[in-house]
């Protein structure tokens, strides 16, 4: 996997040669640090700038895609004029348009319970963070000490089993945080399939998809599938991944977007 940057002569001609370029990172981990509590994570000034200032070229679409709730991105970002994916593509939102999952609304009963007993099961978890965000749940744990780890994650799939349609929720893992999702055939990757389809109508489409964890490989594996779309896992981590290209951190992020806002002509 080479790094981004060391790639950057042929991807600029990549960028000259596209009529529509389509820019979409993760949010928690690609466009800011990961945070203790997702309550604490914020974007930078700085970045928040050159988001803003690429949406306004008229040939850049910039979107966030996000595990986040769909309200709980657009005030985190806090940009008009882009487009949204949360809770992992279950649901968006652009210029335009807006769309959710089919059958997904039919989840919030039993994702209202495993918010109730997940509580319950795990308040005796000092730092643990049940987050229900509607159409999916995630337990952050970030701040549960280590060696209580394991037996938090046996009480999360106890309560997972005894959920009242556990054949029909799927649960997937990340950086110190448990998620549980509607087995529905949609993701982070068939939302950006959807983006690029509406996209590439206009004209000859430049996909980028920038992201962290393991549930942006599904994003990996969408762009990868287009003619040109460019992949890039942020981060140090050493593990298997669809991404083509990689950066470092959030910080070197910023730094390409600065790189692309100069190409641009400034902010």
């Amino acid at each position: 996997m080479e790094h981004l940057f060391s790639a950057w002569p042929g991807i600029a001609r990549g960028f000259n040669a596209a009529r529509r370029v389509l820019l979409l990172f993760d949010f928690d981990g690609t466009l800011t640090p990961i945070a203790p509590s997702p309550l604490l994570a914020e974007l930078s000034p700085q970045v928040r700038r050159q988001l803003g200032a690429l949406a306004r070229r008229p040939r850049f679409v910039v979107g966030v895609v996000s595990g986040r709730a769909l309200a709980d991105l657009k005030n985190k970002v806090g940009l008009s004029g882009l487009v949204y994916v949360g809770n992992h593509g279950l649901e968006l939102e652009g210029p335009g348009f807006s769309f959710v999952a089919p059958r997904v609304e039919e989840f919030r009963p039993v994702m209202r319970l495993l918010d109730e007993r997940l509580r319950a099961a795990l308040e005796g978890f000092r730092g643990v963070v049940v987050e229900n965000k509607g159409l999916s749940l995630s337990v952050h744990y970030r701040q549960v000490a280590e060696a209580r780890a394991e037996e938090l994650r046996h009480l999360f799939d106890a309560v997972v089993r005894a959920a009242a349609m556990p054949d029909e929720l799927m649960v997937t893992t990340g950086k110190k945080v448990l998620e549980i999702r509607p087995a529905l055939p949609w993701n982070k990757g068939e939302a950006i399939k959807m983006l690029v389809e509406r996209y590439s109508s206009q004209g000859r489409l430049l996909p980028l998809y920038f992201g962290d964890d393991l549930t942006d490989e599904d994003g990996f594996r969408a762009v990868a599938d287009y003619a040109g779309g460019i992949s890039v896992l942020v981060g140090v981590e050493d593990r298997p991944t669809l991404a083509r290209y990689y950066l470092s951190s959030p910080d070197e992020v910023a730094r390409f977007l600065g790189m692309l806002l100069d190409m641009e002509g400034g902010a």
